[in-house]
């Protein structure tokens, strides 16, 4: 893969960390920033039966997208520390190069469409 080529993918990749980032904070805590670890925030209404009642709803909304924002940030720190490592592109099971088509739809596909 060329610079240029990749050099784009990584700005795309770095593009997407902060949106990622921007959401995962409007309904999280960062616990571990670096790794893309996050801890869902269990926000305080009121204290009363039907303010307790709207936490944990929110807090349940909350969870389950949490989680994906959270794996999709882990996936595009992954990819960019491949790039950092020089293994960006490359198929984590057969290591063979990833079609760059895959990798413009997905820039952090670990894997080729075979795998």
């Amino acid at each position: 893969m060329n610079e240029t080529i990749q050099s784009e993918l990584k700005a795309l990749l770095l593009k997407e960390k902060a949106e990622l980032e921007e959401n995962l904070a409007r309904i999280a805590r960062p616990v571990d920033k670096d790794k893309g670890d996050y801890e869902t925030t269990f926000g305080e209404v009121g204290a009363d039966r039907e303010d307790n009642t709207t936490e944990v709803e929110e807090y349940t909304d909350n969870l389950p997208v949490e989680l994906t924002l959270e794996k999709n940030l882990q996936e595009v720190i992954g990819a960019l520390d491949r790039i950092e490592k020089d293994t960006y592109g490359l198929c984590e099971n057969c290591q063979k190069e990833i079609n760059l088509e895959r990798l413009k739809v997905n820039p952090s596909a670990k894997t080729c469409i075979k795998c």
